[in-house]
């Protein structure tokens, strides 16, 4: 066993009492075994002062290209406060674990289970009161794991995928920033193993249907069945590689003890500083989920309603009994025919990967647009009535659009909140690929909360360029939009 002075001495300064008082806690730095003895270095946080156990295990999986060190603030609050052992590692493939980036194949999912193994027989751990958790990759590892190691009895997943395929290859359209994200990271961090190598190649081809095949395996989604364990999912509205849709469906088939929580942010920004053992509201939801069902304290969590959503643009938090009670009725928009040229960008635009979420999370900078200046030969765009008062977008806009294109088109669609200038905020959009020739569309957009401030109206616009997704629209063709098309607007 090897000690990490200068982790012990982070987690000290950070809220760690002194030395000589009880409870507290340790930091030790192990490699421990992973599936077919691959070596994972991990850090491992067991409490003080409390007895010789056996303790409640919380295992923690490291993100895409992130290490051990990921957690370990978050490591020693939970065993200094509640008294965990608590085992944060590297994932299979990147920095100094063994092996090879399987993108959560089956031997980084057996990672899970060895772990505990190895924490059960070393670390005091307790195997009948065991949770996983982590953010993004760790994510899903977490709920995979849960699907095929019944002794997980809580999980917390954090910015997390349940469907690969509709998280990076929406309605046909490639997410070409997300990937090109998460393989230049893979790459830097990283070995990537044959499906990750398969995978670039079939992309750089053009071929990302091709990729599909390993999404069902590596997708809790094709296992919620099998989930026993609690779950707490706790994503933002804005992740730029795993958008909440997939997430509220996932959690809609999930029959076991849940919660949801979305919030303002991309991709991993809202739980960031809670990681680092920083106070974080995610976090501190995280440490009553697992105080609730791995150490059986009644604080009630089990008594509250299990959506928990606050809206993107800013607000407290709401509480629902289920995702189906977000939304209670549905206003419709009708839409003018139209008709565009494809091929060229427009104002209207998603934002970038990372960036506009984190801008509107943080500091309530949303995607903005001028509606007047955009140019209507290559955007279609139609202006909803204007709100006398304030109200709310609650769950999921669909976009019904009768379709009739020249050639293959990717069409975006955006849904804005203008003010009387047309000026205004991206509250929410998606993308889809069409072949040549007449489509009835029922297109989702992103599910959302937002608050329509009173006067204000609702736009949406349908352009056939975004930066972010990988399209197939070609300049010189033409879309056309039927009258009998229209937007429904989800309301509370």
């Amino acid at each position: 066993m090897r000690r990490s002075p200068l982790l012990a001495l982070l987690c000290l300064l950070l809220l760690a009492p002194p030395a000589h008082a009880a409870p507290g806690f340790q930091v030790s730095h192990h490699t421990i075994p992973g599936q077919g003895g691959t070596p994972l270095p991990a850090f491992v946080v067991e409490p003080t002062g409390r007895g010789g156990g056996p303790f409640p295990l919380l295992v923690l999986p490291s993100s895409w290209s992130m290490n051990a060190v990921e957690y370990v603030g978050a490591a020693a609050r939970l065993a200094y406060e509640s008294g965990y052992v608590v085992v944060s590692y590297t994932s299979r493939g990147f920095h100094d674990a063994g092996g090879e980036i399987d993108v959560a194949g089956p031997d980084t999912v057996a990672d899970v289970s060895r772990v505990i193994d190895w924490a059960v027989a070393h670390a005091r751990g307790d195997a009948t009161r065991v949770g996983v958790g982590g953010i993004s990759y760790g994510a899903g590892q977490s709920l995979l794991a849960a699907a095929a190691d019944p002794r997980v009895k809580a999980v917390a997943a954090l910015s997390t995928w349940t469907d690969l395929a509709r998280s990076l290859y929406p309605n046909e359209t490639v997410s070409a920033q997300a990937v090109e994200l998460l393989l230049a990271a893979g790459k830097l961090t990283g070995r990537p193993g044959p499906e990750l190598r398969e995978a670039e190649a079939a992309y750089r081809a053009g071929r990302f249907a091709d990729v599909l095949p390993i999404s069902p395996p590596r997708s809790p989604a094709t296992r919620v069945a099998d989930i026993d364990a609690a779950v707490l999912i706790g994503n933002a509205w804005n992740d730029g590689l795993f958008p909440p849709s997939q997430i509220t469906d996932f959690f809609t088939a999930l029959d076991a003890p849940k919660r949801l929580m979305l919030s303002p942010g991309d991709h991993a920004t809202a739980e960031l500083f809670g990681a680092a053992g920083l106070p974080n509201e995610i976090w501190a939801s995280v440490g009553r989920w697992f105080d609730h069902h791995l150490r059986g304290l009644d604080n009630g969590v089990d008594r509250e309603a299990p959506v928990r959503l606050k809206p993107n643009n800013g607000g407290g938090w709401r509480s629902f009994p289920s995702w189906g009670a977000v939304t209670t009725r549905r206003d419709t928009v009708p839409l003018t025919a139209a008709r565009i040229g494809t091929g060229r960008p427009t104002l209207a635009d998603s934002g970038a990967v990372l960036v506009s979420g984190a801008l509107q999370g943080f500091l309530q900078i949303p995607t903005g647009v001028a509606t007047p200046l955009i140019d209507r030969t290559a955007a279609a765009v139609w202006h909803g009535p204007a709100h006398s008062t304030a109200t709310t977008v609650s769950g999921t806009p669909r976009a019904h659009l009768a379709v009739t294109a020249s050639a293959p088109t990717t069409l975006h669609a955006y849904l804005y909140e203008v003010n009387a200038l047309g000026l205004g905020a991206l509250v929410t959009h998606k993308p889809v690929t069409v072949g040549a020739g007449t489509h009835a569309l029922d297109l989702d957009l992103e599910p959302v909360v937002w608050e329509v401030a009173a006067g204000n109206r609702l736009v949406l616009a349908v352009d056939t360029v975004d930066a972010r997704y990988g399209g197939v629209s070609r300049w010189g063709g033409t879309v056309g939009f039927g009258a009998d098309s229209w937007l429904e607007v989800p309301r509370p």
